[in-house]
């Protein structure tokens, strides 16, 4: 595997309203999301390949419009994490899990920033849609049974993520219902993923606000679980769980209705956009 970008994105291109991908500058676009969100003008160089066999060129390209970092035909399985964050789980009153608490996402749930809205299917249009802010990393290659020392070599970036929950009986799975993005930073660029400011925009105003220190279980130990005799595919998009603050757990309660704007902040990646369209 051949990788040299540190901030990959997928877009369109005004040039020729074709899909590439492409490394942006953070000195010059620091929150690409943000920046398309605001009309900013923003370029990439161009990347020949795809974003586990990769290289950088010269060529410049504008971007049109922000696509999640990769297609969902390149995702075979979104994996879930639920109660994982202290906080969070002394905010719901439930004991700390010993072992992770797994679920998982289709990988048509796969989705893009803003202008891409979270469509809430007329199933789910029953009060009930809410947000999750989280750290969502993305599986660089095939392995199983790693441990954790060396778990680290299957990371190919960190993003971040929108787990929307209908809770109702359907409740995760809806298509779009998993948004990714705007970037997705090599694992030498962020650093330590334990210690990330990560916050819930909803219309404007903070309602989640923790930091992935906070996580009961971090980035090696989930690989490390999740890859006991069951092989982790490439591309695998692994979200790691929410903090305090969900809409469903605040009084009072907050829910995800037609046209509202939703965020996810992430130190060191940027800001998904997304608002909410009732079909």
């Amino acid at each position: 595997m051949a990788r040299n970008w540190t901030h990959l994105i997928r877009f369109i291109a005004d040039e020729d309203n074709q899909i590439h991908l492409g490394q942006v500058d953070p000195s010059v676009n620091p929150d690409v999301g943000l920046d398309t969100y605001n009309g900013k003008r923003v370029q990439a160089r161009l990347i020949v390949g795809s974003a586990f066999d990769s290289t950088v060129t010269d060529k410049i390209m504008t971007v049109k419009q922000l696509l999640a970092p990769l297609d969902y035909h390149e995702v075979p399985l979104v994996r879930c994490l639920g109660l994982n964050y202290y906080d969070h789980a002394i905010e719901a009153k439930k004991p700390i899990p010993k072992e992770p608490v797994l679920f998982i996402k289709p990988r048509t749930a796969i989705s893009s920033p803003y202008p891409t809205t979270i469509n809430v299917a007329k199933i789910g249009q029953d009060s009930s849609s809410d947000y999750e802010a989280e750290l969502a990393f993305i599986i660089a290659k095939d392995g199983r049974d790693i441990p954790e020392e060396k778990a680290g070599e299957y990371v190919l970036g960190y993003t971040c993520s929108n787990d929307v929950s209908v809770r109702m009986v359907l409740s995760k799975g809806f298509d779009g219902s998993a948004p990714i993005g705007p970037v997705l930073v090599s694992p030498d660029t962020i650093g330590d993923p334990g210690n990330l400011a990560i916050r819930a925009i909803y219309n404007g105003d903070t309602v989640q606000n923790s930091n992935t220190r906070e996580l009961i279980f971090d980035v090696n130990k989930i690989i490390s679980f999740l890859s006991q005799g069951t092989t982790l595919e490439r591309g695998t998009v692994v979200m790691t769980g929410t903090g305090p603050g969900i809409g469903s757990l605040r009084n009072p309660k907050i829910f995800l209705r037609d046209g509202d704007d939703i965020r996810v902040n992430i130190e060191r990646i940027g800001t998904l956009i997304n608002r909410t369209y009732y079909e």
